[in-house]
């Protein structure tokens, strides 16, 4: 059964951090996206003449923050479920004391945000939408930060990726994208058939490897086709020795 669609306003005074949740939101067949607001103001201002059914509303902004953006709204004529979509932890209990339907940290992941919105429509007395039976449970693309804009780079084309503090690095065809991502969540992501985490901050392509070498002292690397040894954690190794079966 189909859901009727969520009317949806973004609130966020990051410009990139917008244009991540559209793309998000252009990938749930639930959220009818109508608008976006860069301050507190503005999103009471556009609620007002919108009427959203739901708001992913950012905390921390100039003028007025979400919280109290939200706490307004309860005296408003309208209320719109308030999905709170930020990079703070300490702020969830004065966001539920407004009522909130979730609260979300940065960086948003797709099904983070699909579970979101799954609490949006319930709260709303709505269906869900039923989930395509032929649609991929692994990613197949990503939308990435580079300079003032936002590239979208395919899955397929990730050479390796390797975790630099609280980032992780997509190597691409000789170039590289940052992305605010922990290294387990991208690997449960990622195709198992197609990627292989080797080690606690790395993960290859597996048509990327050409050669398993063991130096001894229970000591494994992958040497990748352009000559590059990657060392196997001992966690991964079992994983690493079994494309051989294959």
């Amino acid at each position: 059964m189909a859901a009727e669609r969520l009317r949806t306003l973004i609130v966020d005074d990051e410009p990139l951090a917008v244009e991540r949740m559209q793309i998000l939101c252009a990938g749930i067949p639930e959220i009818d996206l109508i608008g976006t607001a860069s301050d507190g103001e503005a999103a009471l201002r556009l609620i007002e003449a919108l009427k959203p059914d739901l708001v992913l509303l950012d905390i921390a902004m100039p003028h007025r923050d979400g919280i109290a953006v939200a706490a307004a709204l309860g005296a408003a004529a309208c209320h719109p479920a308030v999905i709170f979509c930020t990079a703070f932890e300490q702020h969830a209990v004065a966001a539920f004391d407004v009522a909130a339907v979730d609260y979300v940290l940065k960086p948003v992941s797709a099904e983070r945000l699909v579970r979101a919105v799954g609490r949006a429509l319930e709260a709303a007395g709505r269906p869900r939408t039923e989930p395509h039976a032929a649609s991929s449970r692994w990613i197949e693309e990503f939308w990435v930060p580079h300079r003032s804009e936002m590239v979208r780079v395919s899955a397929d084309d990730i050479e390796r990726i390797d975790a630099e503090r609280d980032y992780m690095r997509l190597s691409v065809g000789g170039r590289s994208y940052l992305i605010h991502q922990t290294i387990s969540e991208l690997e449960r992501r990622l195709d198992p058939d197609r990627f292989l985490r080797l080690h606690r901050s790395t993960i290859v392509r597996k048509d990327r490897i050409v050669k398993l070498r063991h130096d001894g002292l229970g000591v494994w690397h992958a040497e990748l086709g352009d000559g590059e040894l990657v060392r196997i954690g001992r966690t991964y190794q079992a994983a690493a020795k079994a494309i051989m079966a294959k």
